[in-house]
């Protein structure tokens, strides 16, 4: 039995492991040419990376949170309603 439990235990851990490597490729998607970071129009807990109130992807608290952005095809974020390529001035 002891056996089972530790070849249980190395699966989740090695499960952890993959969706944090995950999270880390996932928040540098906007460093790509053709994807832009747009603020101000991620529903709450859906932004790609760290806020001024928070320092994880997925945490943000508010939709539409001006300091929260999204990686988005580049070109698009002009398009969306409240969308900015500019972070809030007390985020520079």
């Amino acid at each position: 039995m002891k056996n089972v439990n530790t070849v249980v235990s190395t699966a989740m851990a090695s499960l952890i492991a993959l969706g944090t490597l995950g999270l880390q490729s996932d928040a540098f998607a906007a460093d790509k040419k053709d994807v832009e970071k747009c603020y101000g129009v991620a529903k709450a807990g859906k932004n790609d990376c760290k806020t001024l109130s928070n320092a994880c992807a997925g945490h943000s608290t508010a939709d539409n949170q001006k300091d929260a952005f999204i990686a988005l095809p580049a070109g698009s974020c002009e398009r969306i309603v409240g969308g900015s390529l500019e972070a809030p001035a007390d985020m520079k």
